[in-house]
């Protein structure tokens, strides 16, 4: 049960660090942004533009993570109970519950960016 709690306060902090991540990313690209919606971006491919860097980014922490754990599930082999050390079930719904939690938090921000006035994003700064 603490195995668990602690397992999901992980999955919320990296969340929030992913939503300020994400977040900073967006208004470091404000003038940019702006600039491409003065020259006909649309808000759907503002959000594509952003949700492609975050889905960049998180799927390969999500390469990296996996490969770690793999190597590492024989030292949590002794606080696993009825499982197994390289269980696929488990490690295909940590990756999906990882995968929708970084989406989520990078939500906010795509919607940000997508409402970007291109005058109020040029005068920026």
């Amino acid at each position: 049960m603490l195995l668990s709690l602690f397992a999901g306060i992980a999955v919320v902090l990296a969340a929030l660090g992913i939503y300020g991540v994400v977040s900073f990313f967006v208004s470091q690209r404000t003038q940019e942004i702006g600039v491409r919606m003065a020259l006909g971006a649309t808000p759907t491919g503002i959000s594509r533009m952003v949700l492609a860097n975050v889905a960049r980014w998180t799927v390969g922490g999500a390469a990296v993570g996996l490969f770690g754990a793999w190597f590492c599930a024989r030292l949590l082999q002794s606080l696993l109970f009825e499982v197994r050390a390289h269980d696929p079930t488990l490690f295909g719904a940590a990756l999906v519950v990882l995968l929708s939690a970084a989406f989520l938090a990078a939500w906010i921000p795509v919607r940000k960016a997508a409402r970007v006035d291109p005058v109020v994003a040029l005068r920026y700064e």
